[in-house]
């Protein structure tokens, strides 16, 4: 039985990348690593849709997120962070952490939030420093209107605009410098369709004065040290190579098709994969779902892990489960990655097995059949 990733980070990546992971490794300090480096950092402008300068930070998407608190923030900072899942949480634990004041905007998981609740938060707060958002809650699959609520943000505070767009950069529509966005993280092993190890934090200059009065510690994750060494082509330290190897390759596909046609690709199988689940009499857990994956809510008497369970041991089909208080809940299925219709095809196939098989009375086909209705009306349109 072979093994199939449906998980929502580390995501599948194309045959081409995971060959060029297999490199022989250049020296990190040496002419041909820096050629790719260098050539790296100027695709990622496009990736973010951005002029300014995108770092590279060897480590996962949650040290880009600690890296924008300790080198954008002060001691005893006030913060905003909006909290509508795991994720969005993350951000005020580690503003938290540094001793930061959060104000916390609280979300039922699964709703997204509304720019004019932001509106009044920011009103009845003083001095706010900065605003967490998650642009695609991957707890929940919920999706966020970044471009409307930093309208809000600029419009009503001095605070600067910081995302998560860890599951939804290369995968939703994402204009950075459109936007106005100050800060942006996001990670190797989703959207860019590369192996994890790296995060991608994009920084406009507003950002950049804010840094230079910033006083958190930090030494590891340093932001002027990390675009001094990017202007030459090196980096700080010695880096993740083979997953920027694997970068390269992949930020260069991403190039040759066009942003657009990924952001179209993601939300046809989003859609489609949608209305197969409710077809079998499923509920879709967020509001407004990211195309980035499909979280559906686990049928009246089925525990979502059981659910989860069979898919990885009858059919070698790895999805996830729920987070925090969701766990047993839910179950999640990614579209991002190297993905096509015919693995939606196969996931939904599975998922219909396994249902029937743990007590679900559903026609078997149904999901399959409003799967491909859905998808055949979206090829005409």
């Amino acid at each position: 039985m072979r093994s199939r990733l449906f998980t929502p980070g580390p995501t599948r990546i194309p045959d081409a990348v995971r060959a060029a992971t297999a490199q022989p490794l250049p020296y990190h300090r040496g002419p041909e690593f820096k050629k790719i480096f260098l050539e790296t950092l100027d695709q990622l402008k496009y990736f973010f849709q951005t002029q300014h300068q995108v770092l590279v930070l060897t480590c996962s998407g949650t040290g880009g997120m600690e890296a924008c608190v300790t080198n954008l923030l002060g001691h005893g900072d006030r913060v905003l962070a909006i909290e509508g899942g795991k994720f969005g949480e993350r951000w005020a634990e580690i503003s938290r952490a540094f001793g930061l004041e959060v104000i916390s905007m609280k979300l039922e998981w699964g709703k997204s939030p509304e720019p004019e609740e932001l509106k009044k938060l920011l009103q009845q707060s003083v001095n706010v420093r900065a605003v967490f958002c998650t642009h695609s809650e991957t707890s929940t699959g919920a999706r966020a209107d970044i471009q409307a609520l930093s309208e809000i943000v600029h419009a009503h505070s001095e605070a600067l605009f910081i995302v998560d767009g860890i599951t939804s950069v290369g995968v939703l529509p994402f204009y950075f410098d459109q936007w106005q966005i100050d800060a942006c993280v996001s990670g190797s092993q989703k959207g860019a369709m590369s192996p994890p190890g790296l995060a991608l934090v994009a920084l406009n200059p507003r950002a950049w004065q804010r840094h230079a009065l910033a006083n958190l510690p930090r030494y590891y994750f340093d932001f002027t040290a990390a675009r001094t060494a990017a202007q030459e082509g090196n980096t700080s330290w010695t880096p993740a190579i083979t997953a920027i190897l694997g970068l390269a390759e992949s930020l260069c596909r991403i190039r040759h098709k066009g942003l657009e046609h990924y952001w179209q690709h993601y939300a046809h199988l989003a859609s489609a994969t949608r209305a197969g689940m409710q077809a079998l009499h499923l509920e879709i857990l967020p509001q407004h779902p990211s195309a980035a994956l499909t979280a559906v809510k686990a049928p009246a008497g089925i525990d979502g892990r059981e659910i989860v369970k069979t898919l990885r041991e009858r059919f070698g089909a790895t999805v996830a489960g729920g987070q925090g208080h969701l766990k047993g809940k839910i179950f999640r299925v990614t579209h991002m990655g190297a993905y096509d219709y015919l693995d939606m095809i196969a996931i939904m196939s599975a998922v219909e097995l396994t249902l029937s098989a743990l007590g679900w009375k559903i026609e078997l086909g149904a999901g399959l059949t409003a799967m491909q209705q859905a998808y055949h009306q979206q090829l005409q349109e």
